[in-house]
């Protein structure tokens, strides 16, 4: 897609970006106030050069109580002006860029799975980091610089034409010349900022493996090669950094060429004999000497337009995550209440631009039955259970919960009805009692609480904690060993008592003890709920109510323990064998 023929065109982003403005422009107007008031205060000390120079020529004592007062009244006034654009300005991009972050941040959480399964997460972190930082960079250096600058412009081109209007018609010749060059700087630093976007989402990504990965590269010896891998994203980003440095030192220089140009012009023909056109000393220095400053504040303009085009370029990223389609939420039943019946229609499904992962899967289960899943890596286990709380929809047939199809339940609600326990258990970087009464459940007593972490078996630990549930246990858990997490993981399952339950793998790489434990809080969680389970463990297997076998994203056998290991089929196989050839991690 040619982003400069999109709906992300320059100009559409810059017209997106303004319309956050809207709702600050009184603000907005205070800053450009400020900064109107700084471009007089530039224009004053033009003609107050103008006075001294006549008072000089004239004798004009009274220039002497007059020309200090009105320098103090310049500075103040530049002062003052200068301060109301910089803080009003900044307070409507600030505000902005906030805004922009939080609704990058609400978009997350509302994408489907589909967006965090084709983007690691490292580059979606550089999205809401990098990008809306470069956005708040144009957003406030920029916007300040262009409206004090320009405006300062305009104040230094109004003295010009005020003075002598048909020298100043030639410096405005010039002007097509310049924006041409603009134009070609800025459709260059685009380009050249959306490569710095890309290798920077590469440097996060790497670094993001290698810090969650440092024993792996460690045990295997891969600091070279990550060393390396780092180093090709971290060359690219100064090779992209380093064209767009090229870009502004030369199109800076050639503005200003041009400028010196038309100056050079304008100097030649006003010191022609008779051709001055000014009616005193003071006029002629005035002119020059604004003529003189003009070409400050054009250099600051052309300098910004690197810092805006990467703020454009980082905008249109912005936008397009903000215009990604949302997790589909198109259904509004609310029962009081959900019994727990599972029915699974010739579901089939396939993720966008894959090969089908699942296939014609057909089952039923009853409310309070317990489901396992088995079958070798790949089988599609995982992905099927993931259909059940809507975070992949199936491309063919239909999932029913109590013969409702679950897409028309409302998707807060179905959610609410359902707990899940990752073979990964996610902790949050907050204490024991937050983890456990996770988002929804914040507001449970503290009883229910102690409760159902005396179920989980994890009680026992907790109480040794030095705060016991008011324990910070760090990032994903990692002060607390393998087990003790998976049983953080079961009692926040058992606190929100939903009649559904999915166990993806979570008696997986314990120890015997951890194991134990973990199964008897299974035992106790899996009552009286409607449970698929994702198992290797022989005891869990054996005592499910139903078994499906699954192969190459079918199943291939259903039924109990002993009909299936009456078939003597792919089931009796991997019993055989006590499951130890499944890898449950990546089906």
């Amino acid at each position: 897609m040619d982003i400069e023929t999109s709906a992300y065109s320059g100009s559409v982003v810059l017209r997106r970006l303004l319309a956050y403005s809207r709702q600050y422009w009184h603000f907005f107007l205070l800053g450009i106030g400020g900064f109107v008031i700084n471009a007089a205060s530039e224009n004053g000390a033009v003609q107050i050069i103008k006075y001294i120079t006549d008072a000089l020529t004239t004798h004009d004592h009274q220039a002497r109580w007059i020309i200090p007062l009105m320098v103090i009244v310049l500075v103040f006034g530049r002062g003052l002006g200068s301060f109301m654009g910089n803080y009003f300005i900044s307070l409507v991009a600030r505000n902005i860029v906030y805004r922009l972050r939080t609704q990058m941040f609400d978009k997350l959480i509302k994408l489907p799975a589909d967006y965090y399964h084709l983007n690691s997460p490292a580059r979606i972190a550089a999205k809401i980091m990098y990008d809306v930082e470069q956005v708040t960079s144009a957003a406030t250096e920029a916007v300040i610089a262009l409206a004090r600058e320009g405006l300062t412009t305009l104040a230094y081109l109004a003295v010009l034409f005020w003075y002598n209007w048909r020298l100043s018609l030639l410096i405005l010749l010039m002007g097509p010349l310049i924006g041409k060059v603009v134009k070609i700087a800025s459709d260059r630093f685009r380009k050249l900022s959306h490569r710095i976007q890309a290798s920077m989402g590469d440097i996060n990504h790497v670094a993001n493996e290698t810090i969650q990965g440092y024993q792996v590269v460690r045990s295997f010896g891969g600091e070279n090669f990550e060393r390396k891998r780092f180093d090709q994203a971290s060359q690219e980003y100064l090779r992209q950094s380093m064209k767009m440095v090229v870009t502004s030192s030369v199109s800076t220089p050639i503005v200003q060429m041009i400028i010196a140009l038309s100056m050079a012009a304008v100097v030649w023909l006003a010191l022609g004999p008779g051709r001055t056109g000014f009616h005193s000393a003071g006029e002629f220095i005035a002119y020059f000497t604004a003529a003189g400053l003009l070409a400050k504040p054009v250099r600051a303009l052309t300098d910004v337009n690197q810092k805006v085009q990467r703020g454009i370029a980082a905008a249109q990223s912005v936008f397009e995550l903000l215009d990604l389609p949302e997790e589909e939420d198109n259904g509004s039943l609310r029962p009081e209440s959900i019994v727990g019946h599972v029915e699974f229609r010739n579901v089939s499904f396939a993720y966008p631009g894959g090969e089908t992962v699942l296939d014609k899967i057909n089952f039923r289960i009853k409310a309070g039955q317990t489901v396992a899943l088995v079958g070798r890596s790949g089988a599609g286990k995982s992905t099927l259970v993931q259909l059940l709380p809507r975070f992949y929809a199936p491309t063919e047939g239909i999932i029913l919960i109590d013969d409702i199809p679950i897409q028309d339940f409302a998707l807060d609600y179905l959610r609410a009805h359902i707990a899940l326990v990752n073979q990964k258990v996610m902790l949050f970087n907050s204490t024991v009692r937050e983890n456990i009464a996770y988002g929804a459940l914040a507001n449970c007593s503290d009883h229910d609480i102690e409760e159902a972490c005396r179920m989980a078996y994890a009680d026992d630990f907790v109480h040794k904690l030095p705060q016991k549930m008011h324990t910070p246990i760090g990032q994903d858990g990692i002060q607390l060993s393998g087990g003790q997490r998976q049983r953080l993981s079961l009692a926040r399952a058992l606190l929100k008592n939903a009649p559904l339950l999915i166990l993806d793998e979570a008696t997986s790489a314990l120890d015997n003890e951890s194991e134990y434990y973990i199964q008897q809080a299974l035992d106790r969680v899996m009552k009286n709920r409607t449970t698929l389970v994702i198992a290797h463990r022989l005891s869990t297997i054996e005592n499910a109510d139903l078994i499906l076998v699954m192969e190459k994203g079918r199943i291939v056998e259903q039924g109990t323990h002993e009909v299936l290991l009456g078939q003597n089929g792919l089931y009796a196989q991997m019993h055989s064998r006590n499951f130890s050839d499944m890898d449950e991690s990546a089906s």
